[in-house]
Protein backbone atom coordinates (compact mmCIF):
# COMPACT_ATOMS: atom_id res chain seq x y z
CA UNK A 1 0.00 0.00 0.00
CA UNK A 2 1.31 3.45 -0.91
CA UNK A 3 0.64 6.87 0.56
CA UNK A 4 -2.58 7.50 2.46
CA UNK A 5 -3.00 11.13 1.33
CA UNK A 6 -3.79 11.81 -2.33
CA UNK A 7 -3.28 15.41 -3.40
CA UNK A 8 -5.61 16.59 -6.16
CA UNK A 9 -4.94 19.29 -8.73
CA UNK A 10 -8.17 20.73 -10.15
CA UNK A 11 -8.35 22.42 -13.55
CA UNK A 12 -11.48 24.57 -13.63
CA UNK A 13 -13.71 25.80 -10.82
CA UNK A 14 -17.03 26.42 -12.54
CA UNK A 15 -20.36 24.76 -11.81
CA UNK A 16 -19.00 21.22 -11.74
CA UNK A 17 -15.63 22.09 -10.21
CA UNK A 18 -17.15 23.92 -7.26
CA UNK A 19 -19.75 21.16 -6.78
CA UNK A 20 -16.96 18.57 -6.80
CA UNK A 21 -15.04 20.36 -4.06
CA UNK A 22 -18.21 20.73 -1.97
CA UNK A 23 -19.12 17.07 -2.37
CA UNK A 24 -15.60 15.93 -1.54
CA UNK A 25 -15.64 17.94 1.67
CA UNK A 26 -18.93 16.41 2.81
CA UNK A 27 -17.81 12.87 1.93
CA UNK A 28 -14.18 13.09 3.01
CA UNK A 29 -14.55 11.20 6.31
CA UNK A 30 -16.74 8.52 4.71
CA UNK A 31 -14.20 8.03 1.92
CA UNK A 32 -11.40 7.71 4.46
CA UNK A 33 -13.29 5.15 6.52
CA UNK A 34 -13.93 3.01 3.44
CA UNK A 35 -10.58 3.36 1.67
CA UNK A 36 -8.06 4.57 4.23
CA UNK A 37 -7.28 7.47 1.89
CA UNK A 38 -7.44 11.19 2.57
CA UNK A 39 -8.36 13.08 -0.59
CA UNK A 40 -7.30 16.72 -0.57
CA UNK A 41 -7.67 19.39 -3.25
CA UNK A 42 -4.37 21.23 -2.92
CA UNK A 43 -4.12 23.18 -6.20
CA UNK A 44 -6.79 24.79 -8.40
CA UNK A 45 -6.34 26.50 -11.76
CA UNK A 46 -8.85 29.23 -12.63
CA UNK A 47 -9.13 31.92 -15.30
CA UNK A 48 -9.82 34.83 -12.96
CA UNK A 49 -7.98 35.07 -9.66
CA UNK A 50 -10.11 38.02 -8.50
CA UNK A 51 -13.37 36.04 -8.26
CA UNK A 52 -14.69 34.90 -4.90
CA UNK A 53 -13.59 31.30 -4.21
CA UNK A 54 -15.21 30.92 -0.81
CA UNK A 55 -15.86 27.23 -1.43
CA UNK A 56 -12.15 26.46 -1.30
CA UNK A 57 -10.05 25.68 1.74
CA UNK A 58 -7.77 28.54 2.75
CA UNK A 59 -4.75 26.27 2.24
CA UNK A 60 -5.66 25.53 -1.39
CA UNK A 61 -3.27 27.18 -3.82
CA UNK A 62 -4.90 29.12 -6.65
CA UNK A 63 -3.24 29.88 -9.98
CA UNK A 64 -4.25 31.12 -13.39
CA UNK A 65 -1.49 29.03 -14.96
CA UNK A 66 -2.78 25.46 -15.28
CA UNK A 67 0.64 24.10 -16.22
CA UNK A 68 1.78 24.95 -12.70
CA UNK A 69 -0.79 22.45 -11.41
CA UNK A 70 0.23 19.77 -13.89
CA UNK A 71 3.96 20.08 -13.23
CA UNK A 72 3.79 20.51 -9.46
CA UNK A 73 5.42 17.57 -7.68
CA UNK A 74 2.92 17.97 -4.81
CA UNK A 75 -0.01 17.08 -7.08
CA UNK A 76 -0.65 13.34 -7.35
CA UNK A 77 -3.80 13.30 -9.45
CA UNK A 78 -5.39 15.76 -11.92
CA UNK A 79 -9.09 16.51 -12.42
CA UNK A 80 -9.84 18.34 -15.68
CA UNK A 81 -13.16 20.21 -15.66
CA UNK A 82 -12.36 23.03 -18.08
CA UNK A 83 -14.17 21.58 -21.10
CA UNK A 84 -13.43 22.19 -24.75
CA UNK A 85 -10.63 20.82 -26.88
CA UNK A 86 -7.90 23.36 -26.14
CA UNK A 87 -6.05 23.89 -23.90
CA UNK A 88 -7.57 20.79 -22.25
CA UNK A 89 -5.89 18.39 -24.69
CA UNK A 90 -2.41 19.77 -24.02
CA UNK A 91 -2.97 19.79 -20.26
CA UNK A 92 -4.33 16.25 -20.06
CA UNK A 93 -1.52 15.06 -22.30
CA UNK A 94 1.06 16.76 -20.07
CA UNK A 95 -0.44 15.27 -16.92
CA UNK A 96 -0.32 11.77 -18.40
CA UNK A 97 3.24 12.35 -19.61
CA UNK A 98 4.07 13.20 -15.99
CA UNK A 99 2.54 9.82 -14.99
CA UNK A 100 -0.36 11.43 -13.15
CA UNK A 101 -3.84 9.86 -13.31
CA UNK A 102 -6.45 12.09 -14.95
CA UNK A 103 -10.18 12.30 -14.37
CA UNK A 104 -12.16 14.30 -16.93
CA UNK A 105 -15.76 15.11 -17.83
CA UNK A 106 -14.71 16.37 -21.27
CA UNK A 107 -16.69 14.52 -23.95
CA UNK A 108 -15.41 16.71 -26.78
CA UNK A 109 -11.82 15.93 -25.88
CA UNK A 110 -12.35 12.18 -25.61
CA UNK A 111 -14.50 11.92 -28.72
CA UNK A 112 -11.80 13.62 -30.79
CA UNK A 113 -8.55 12.58 -29.11
CA UNK A 114 -9.60 9.47 -27.19
CA UNK A 115 -7.39 6.92 -28.90
CA UNK A 116 -4.26 9.02 -28.48
CA UNK A 117 -4.93 9.82 -24.83
CA UNK A 118 -5.95 6.27 -23.89
CA UNK A 119 -2.80 4.95 -25.55
CA UNK A 120 -0.67 7.48 -23.68
CA UNK A 121 -2.31 6.56 -20.36
CA UNK A 122 -1.55 2.91 -21.06
CA UNK A 123 2.09 3.64 -21.87
CA UNK A 124 2.47 5.65 -18.66
CA UNK A 125 0.50 3.04 -16.68
CA UNK A 126 -1.93 5.50 -15.11
CA UNK A 127 -5.71 5.88 -15.08
CA UNK A 128 -7.65 8.07 -17.48
CA UNK A 129 -11.23 7.97 -16.17
CA UNK A 130 -14.25 9.75 -17.61
CA UNK A 131 -17.55 8.59 -16.09
CA UNK A 132 -19.02 12.09 -16.13
CA UNK A 133 -18.31 12.62 -19.84
CA UNK A 134 -21.27 10.64 -21.15
CA UNK A 135 -24.36 10.65 -18.94
CA UNK A 136 -23.71 12.98 -16.02
CA UNK A 137 -24.49 11.22 -12.76
CA UNK A 138 -25.53 7.93 -14.40
CA UNK A 139 -22.74 5.33 -13.87
CA UNK A 140 -22.89 4.07 -17.46
CA UNK A 141 -19.15 3.79 -18.12
CA UNK A 142 -18.50 1.86 -14.91
CA UNK A 143 -21.34 -0.54 -15.73
CA UNK A 144 -19.96 -1.15 -19.24
CA UNK A 145 -16.33 -1.50 -18.10
CA UNK A 146 -16.98 -3.59 -15.00
CA UNK A 147 -20.48 -5.00 -14.49
CA UNK A 148 -20.95 -5.92 -18.16
CA UNK A 149 -17.33 -6.77 -18.90
CA UNK A 150 -18.26 -10.36 -19.72
CA UNK A 151 -21.56 -9.51 -21.41
CA UNK A 152 -21.92 -9.83 -25.20
CA UNK A 153 -23.46 -6.35 -25.58
CA UNK A 154 -25.43 -5.98 -28.80
CA UNK A 155 -27.00 -2.53 -28.65
CA UNK A 156 -26.85 0.64 -26.59
CA UNK A 157 -29.56 3.21 -27.19
CA UNK A 158 -29.92 6.26 -25.05
CA UNK A 159 -31.12 9.76 -24.32
CA UNK A 160 -27.79 11.34 -23.42
CA UNK A 161 -28.55 15.04 -23.82
CA UNK A 162 -30.73 16.65 -21.17
CA UNK A 163 -31.20 19.92 -23.07
CA UNK A 164 -32.92 18.35 -26.06
CA UNK A 165 -34.96 16.02 -23.89
CA UNK A 166 -36.24 18.99 -21.89
CA UNK A 167 -37.18 20.87 -25.06
CA UNK A 168 -39.01 17.89 -26.57
CA UNK A 169 -40.80 17.23 -23.28
CA UNK A 170 -42.07 20.82 -23.12
CA UNK A 171 -43.20 20.66 -26.75
CA UNK A 172 -45.18 17.50 -25.99
CA UNK A 173 -46.58 18.28 -22.56
CA UNK A 174 -47.29 22.01 -22.94
CA UNK A 175 -47.65 22.27 -26.73
CA UNK A 176 -44.81 24.80 -26.79
CA UNK A 177 -43.24 25.72 -30.12
CA UNK A 178 -39.58 24.76 -30.42
CA UNK A 179 -38.27 28.32 -30.05
CA UNK A 180 -40.23 28.91 -26.83
CA UNK A 181 -39.14 25.60 -25.30
CA UNK A 182 -35.51 26.36 -26.14
CA UNK A 183 -35.75 29.79 -24.52
CA UNK A 184 -37.21 28.24 -21.36
CA UNK A 185 -34.38 25.68 -21.29
CA UNK A 186 -31.88 28.54 -21.49
CA UNK A 187 -33.61 30.50 -18.73
CA UNK A 188 -33.48 27.44 -16.46
CA UNK A 189 -29.80 26.83 -17.19
CA UNK A 190 -30.41 23.59 -19.11
CA UNK A 191 -29.16 25.11 -22.38
CA UNK A 192 -26.16 27.32 -23.15
CA UNK A 193 -26.54 30.77 -24.67
CA UNK A 194 -25.27 29.09 -27.84
CA UNK A 195 -27.15 25.76 -27.80
CA UNK A 196 -25.88 24.57 -31.19
CA UNK A 197 -23.87 21.58 -29.94
CA UNK A 198 -26.90 20.28 -28.03
CA UNK A 199 -29.76 20.88 -30.46
CA UNK A 200 -27.77 19.84 -33.55
CA UNK A 201 -27.01 16.43 -32.03
CA UNK A 202 -23.25 17.00 -31.88
CA UNK A 203 -23.06 16.68 -28.10
CA UNK A 204 -24.88 13.35 -28.21
CA UNK A 205 -22.64 12.23 -31.11
CA UNK A 206 -19.54 12.87 -28.99
CA UNK A 207 -21.02 10.66 -26.30
CA UNK A 208 -21.97 7.97 -28.82
CA UNK A 209 -18.34 7.83 -29.97
CA UNK A 210 -17.17 7.34 -26.39
CA UNK A 211 -19.76 4.61 -25.81
CA UNK A 212 -18.53 2.80 -28.92
CA UNK A 213 -14.96 2.90 -27.58
CA UNK A 214 -15.91 1.57 -24.17
CA UNK A 215 -18.56 -1.01 -25.06
CA UNK A 216 -17.02 -2.39 -28.24
CA UNK A 217 -13.35 -1.38 -28.14
CA UNK A 218 -13.87 0.45 -31.43
CA UNK A 219 -11.61 3.21 -32.68
CA UNK A 220 -14.43 5.70 -33.27
CA UNK A 221 -14.19 9.48 -33.17
CA UNK A 222 -16.75 12.24 -33.44
CA UNK A 223 -15.92 12.61 -37.14
CA UNK A 224 -17.17 9.05 -37.71
CA UNK A 225 -20.62 9.64 -36.22
CA UNK A 226 -23.46 10.93 -38.44
CA UNK A 227 -25.80 13.08 -36.39
CA UNK A 228 -29.10 14.89 -36.80
CA UNK A 229 -30.64 17.31 -34.33
CA UNK A 230 -34.07 18.55 -33.30
CA UNK A 231 -34.00 22.08 -34.78
CA UNK A 232 -36.51 21.23 -37.52
CA UNK A 233 -39.02 19.38 -35.37
CA UNK A 234 -42.30 21.31 -35.23
CA UNK A 235 -45.24 21.39 -32.86
CA UNK A 236 -47.26 19.60 -35.56
CA UNK A 237 -44.72 16.75 -35.62
CA UNK A 238 -44.87 16.36 -31.85
CA UNK A 239 -48.69 16.51 -31.86
CA UNK A 240 -48.87 13.79 -34.53
CA UNK A 241 -46.51 11.56 -32.55
CA UNK A 242 -48.65 12.04 -29.45
CA UNK A 243 -51.83 11.09 -31.34
CA UNK A 244 -50.04 8.03 -32.67
CA UNK A 245 -49.09 6.91 -29.16
CA UNK A 246 -45.44 7.88 -29.56
CA UNK A 247 -42.90 10.34 -28.18
CA UNK A 248 -40.08 11.99 -30.13
CA UNK A 249 -36.65 11.54 -28.53
CA UNK A 250 -33.12 12.38 -29.63
CA UNK A 251 -31.31 9.04 -29.50
CA UNK A 252 -27.68 8.01 -29.50
CA UNK A 253 -27.51 4.57 -31.14
CA UNK A 254 -24.56 2.19 -30.95
CA UNK A 255 -25.32 -1.28 -32.32
CA UNK A 256 -23.21 -4.27 -33.29
CA UNK A 257 -24.05 -6.39 -36.32
CA UNK A 258 -21.58 -9.28 -36.54
CA UNK A 259 -18.27 -7.46 -37.17
CA UNK A 260 -19.76 -4.06 -38.03
CA UNK A 261 -20.98 -1.17 -35.90
CA UNK A 262 -23.73 1.36 -36.38
CA UNK A 263 -23.00 4.60 -34.50
CA UNK A 264 -25.51 7.40 -35.11
CA UNK A 265 -27.54 10.13 -33.44
CA UNK A 266 -30.99 11.09 -34.66
CA UNK A 267 -34.48 12.03 -33.47
CA UNK A 268 -36.92 9.14 -33.52
CA UNK A 269 -40.55 8.39 -32.72
CA UNK A 270 -40.70 5.80 -29.97
CA UNK A 271 -43.94 4.03 -29.04
CA UNK A 272 -45.14 4.80 -25.53
CA UNK A 273 -44.55 1.16 -24.63
CA UNK A 274 -40.78 1.65 -24.94
CA UNK A 275 -39.08 2.49 -21.60
CA UNK A 276 -37.21 5.46 -23.10
CA UNK A 277 -40.40 7.17 -24.24
CA UNK A 278 -41.35 8.04 -20.66
CA UNK A 279 -38.04 9.80 -19.87
CA UNK A 280 -38.97 13.43 -19.34
CA UNK A 281 -37.53 16.81 -18.48
CA UNK A 282 -33.71 17.02 -18.45
CA UNK A 283 -33.25 13.40 -17.37
CA UNK A 284 -31.07 10.95 -19.30
CA UNK A 285 -31.55 7.23 -19.72
CA UNK A 286 -29.58 4.52 -21.49
CA UNK A 287 -31.05 1.22 -22.67
CA UNK A 288 -28.60 -1.68 -23.00
CA UNK A 289 -29.33 -4.95 -24.79
CA UNK A 290 -27.10 -8.00 -24.44
CA UNK A 291 -27.20 -11.64 -25.41
CA UNK A 292 -27.11 -12.84 -21.80
CA UNK A 293 -28.52 -9.97 -19.74
CA UNK A 294 -31.36 -9.28 -22.21
CA UNK A 295 -32.38 -5.65 -21.55
CA UNK A 296 -31.61 -3.15 -18.81
CA UNK A 297 -31.99 0.60 -18.43
CA UNK A 298 -29.99 3.16 -16.47
CA UNK A 299 -31.85 6.36 -15.58
CA UNK A 300 -30.93 9.58 -13.79
CA UNK A 301 -29.81 13.17 -13.97
CA UNK A 302 -27.66 13.60 -17.04
CA UNK A 303 -26.37 17.05 -16.21
CA UNK A 304 -26.07 19.58 -13.42
CA UNK A 305 -23.32 20.40 -10.97
CA UNK A 306 -23.94 17.85 -8.24
CA UNK A 307 -24.89 14.81 -10.39
CA UNK A 308 -21.82 15.36 -12.57
CA UNK A 309 -19.63 15.98 -9.52
CA UNK A 310 -20.82 12.67 -8.07
CA UNK A 311 -19.56 10.84 -11.15
CA UNK A 312 -16.27 12.74 -11.04
CA UNK A 313 -15.74 11.93 -7.37
CA UNK A 314 -16.41 8.24 -8.01
CA UNK A 315 -13.64 8.26 -10.62
CA UNK A 316 -11.31 10.18 -8.30
CA UNK A 317 -11.78 7.55 -5.58
CA UNK A 318 -11.09 4.73 -8.06
CA UNK A 319 -7.96 6.44 -9.36
CA UNK A 320 -6.77 7.29 -5.84
CA UNK A 321 -7.12 3.67 -4.70
CA UNK A 322 -5.28 2.46 -7.81
CA UNK A 323 -2.55 5.04 -7.31
CA UNK A 324 -2.13 4.02 -3.69
CA UNK A 325 -1.88 0.38 -4.75
CA UNK A 326 0.48 1.27 -7.60
CA UNK A 327 -1.85 -0.10 -10.23
CA UNK A 328 -4.15 1.22 -12.94
CA UNK A 329 -6.75 0.08 -15.42
CA UNK A 330 -6.73 1.06 -19.07
CA UNK A 331 -9.48 0.87 -21.66
CA UNK A 332 -7.66 -1.77 -23.71
CA UNK A 333 -6.68 -1.64 -27.36
CA UNK A 334 -9.02 0.21 -29.68
CA UNK A 335 -9.39 -1.41 -33.08
CA UNK A 336 -10.74 -0.16 -36.37
CA UNK A 337 -14.22 -1.56 -36.95
CA UNK A 338 -16.22 -1.18 -40.18
CA UNK A 339 -19.03 1.31 -39.62
CA UNK A 340 -22.39 0.78 -41.25
CA UNK A 341 -23.41 3.78 -43.29
CA UNK A 342 -26.83 5.22 -42.58
CA UNK A 343 -28.09 4.68 -46.13
CA UNK A 344 -27.55 0.92 -45.69
CA UNK A 345 -29.93 0.71 -42.73
CA UNK A 346 -33.66 0.13 -42.87
CA UNK A 347 -36.23 1.99 -40.81
CA UNK A 348 -39.82 3.08 -40.92
CA UNK A 349 -40.12 6.83 -41.40
CA UNK A 350 -42.47 9.68 -40.60
CA UNK A 351 -42.54 12.07 -43.57
CA UNK A 352 -44.46 15.35 -43.74
CA UNK A 353 -45.08 17.21 -47.01
CA UNK A 354 -46.71 20.61 -47.48
CA UNK A 355 -48.66 20.68 -50.75
CA UNK A 356 -51.12 22.79 -52.73
CA UNK A 357 -54.64 21.79 -51.73
CA UNK A 358 -56.15 20.70 -55.02
CA UNK A 359 -57.61 17.51 -56.52
CA UNK A 360 -55.15 14.78 -57.50
CA UNK A 361 -52.24 15.94 -55.35
CA UNK A 362 -52.43 13.05 -52.90
CA UNK A 363 -52.40 10.54 -55.77
CA UNK A 364 -49.39 12.30 -57.34
CA UNK A 365 -47.42 12.24 -54.10
CA UNK A 366 -48.36 8.62 -53.38
CA UNK A 367 -47.24 7.60 -56.87
CA UNK A 368 -43.73 8.86 -56.14
CA UNK A 369 -43.48 6.62 -53.07
CA UNK A 370 -44.79 3.70 -55.14
CA UNK A 371 -42.26 4.39 -57.90
CA UNK A 372 -39.45 4.01 -55.35
CA UNK A 373 -41.02 0.84 -53.96
CA UNK A 374 -41.87 2.48 -50.62
CA UNK A 375 -44.91 1.05 -48.89
CA UNK A 376 -47.09 3.33 -46.74
CA UNK A 377 -48.44 2.21 -43.37
CA UNK A 378 -50.62 5.23 -42.59
CA UNK A 379 -51.46 8.61 -44.08
CA UNK A 380 -53.02 11.73 -42.59
CA UNK A 381 -54.05 14.99 -44.23
CA UNK A 382 -54.54 18.37 -42.56
CA UNK A 383 -56.22 21.15 -44.53
CA UNK A 384 -54.86 24.70 -44.37
CA UNK A 385 -55.58 27.91 -46.25
CA UNK A 386 -55.17 26.81 -49.89
CA UNK A 387 -52.57 24.30 -48.73
CA UNK A 388 -52.53 20.90 -47.09
CA UNK A 389 -50.10 19.00 -44.92
CA UNK A 390 -49.70 15.34 -45.81
CA UNK A 391 -48.16 13.02 -43.25
CA UNK A 392 -47.01 9.50 -44.09
CA UNK A 393 -45.65 6.64 -42.00
CA UNK A 394 -43.74 4.27 -44.24
CA UNK A 395 -42.93 0.62 -43.79
CA UNK A 396 -39.24 -0.18 -43.37
CA UNK A 397 -37.13 1.21 -46.19
CA UNK A 398 -33.43 1.90 -46.82
CA UNK A 399 -32.48 5.51 -46.21
CA UNK A 400 -31.01 5.99 -49.68
CA UNK A 401 -34.25 4.81 -51.31
CA UNK A 402 -36.26 7.23 -49.19
CA UNK A 403 -33.89 10.05 -50.10
CA UNK A 404 -34.46 9.33 -53.78
CA UNK A 405 -38.22 9.62 -53.29
CA UNK A 406 -37.86 12.85 -51.30
CA UNK A 407 -35.65 14.35 -53.98
CA UNK A 408 -38.29 13.63 -56.62
CA UNK A 409 -41.07 14.97 -54.40
CA UNK A 410 -39.23 18.26 -53.90
CA UNK A 411 -39.31 18.84 -57.66
CA UNK A 412 -43.07 18.45 -57.99
CA UNK A 413 -44.95 21.66 -58.77
CA UNK A 414 -47.67 20.74 -56.27
CA UNK A 415 -45.20 20.41 -53.38
CA UNK A 416 -44.66 23.64 -51.49
CA UNK A 417 -42.15 22.27 -49.00
CA UNK A 418 -40.78 19.02 -47.68
CA UNK A 419 -41.29 18.91 -43.93
CA UNK A 420 -39.71 16.81 -41.21
CA UNK A 421 -38.39 13.29 -41.76
CA UNK A 422 -38.12 11.23 -38.55
CA UNK A 423 -37.33 7.56 -38.00
CA UNK A 424 -40.08 5.50 -36.40
CA UNK A 425 -38.82 2.73 -34.10
CA UNK A 426 -40.59 -0.31 -32.73
CA UNK A 427 -41.01 -1.10 -29.04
Amino acid sequence: MGKSQIRIGLLGFGTVGSAFVELLETQKSSIFSKTGLELVVTHVAVNDLTKDRSGLNAQTLLTNKPNEVIENTEVDLVVELMGGLLPAKDLVEAALENSKPVITANKELLSKEGRHLFTLAGVRKVDLLFEAAVAGGIPLIRVLRESLLGEPVEKIMGIVNGTTNYILSQMEEKSMPYSEALLEAQNLGYAESDPTADVSGQDAASKAAIIAMVAFGADVSLDDVPFEGIENISSADVAFAKRAGCAIKLLAMVSKYENELEVQVYPAMLPNSHPLSSVRDSFNAVFVEGAAVDSLMLFGRGAGGMPTASAVLGDVIDAAVNLSNRTYRDIGDLTEVPLIQGDEQKSAYYVSVQVIDEPGVLATVASVFAKHDISIQTMEQEGMDREARLVFITHEVEENRLEGALSELSNLSCVEKLGTVIRVLEA
